[in-house]
């Protein structure tokens, strides 16, 4: 089983938007994320995100390339500061590959979790646009088996 952990793109300030959609910026980050994963082939079967405007916009870019059009999920327990205990719990019994969109620090505290037991070690770089796949062996134990951030997805001129 495949599960992916982004952090949604970049939004804007409170201050501009107090919903924090994605900015222009934030959305172009996404759209080259979600390019770069159907030209990988990656599909999943189930998306998730918390509800929040800017997870549900980088949800919903990401759900053409990844789920043919379906569309993804709001749900619980996945706001910045949510506990991940409960989750990753769940998530052990899952066998279909699942995309989650959320926030920091709930999805670094998620993966630490899943890696190492200890949602308080902070193992990987999440950054606005990020997004890293984790998979799970035979024996239920996870690793990291890549991870894309926005600045490894730049168009490149020659």
């Amino acid at each position: 089983m495949h599960l992916y952990l982004a952090q949604h793109g970049l939004a804007v300030p409170e201050d501009v938007d107090p919903e924090r959609p994605l900015s222009p910026k934030g959305r172009t980050d996404i759209e080259r994320l979600a390019a770069r994963l159907d030209r990988a082939g990656i599909v999943v079967e189930r998306m998730l995100h918390s509800g929040k405007t800017r997870a549900a916009q980088t949800a919903e870019i990401l759900a053409g390339p990844l789920r043919a059009g379906a569309v993804p999920q709001a749900r619980g327990g996945l706001r910045p500061n949510d506990p991940v205990e409960a989750l990753a719990s769940e998530i052990a019994d899952w066998s279909a590959d699942t995309l989650i969109v959320g926030h920091l620090p709930f999805v670094g505290r998620l993966a630490s979790h899943l890696l190492v037991a200890d949602a308080n070690q902070s193992l990987l770089a999440f950054q606005p646009g990020s997004l890293a796949c984790l998979e799970r062996d035979a024996d239920g134990h996870w690793r990291l088996a890549w991870m894309l951030r926005p600045e490894l997805l730049t168009e490149v001129s020659r």
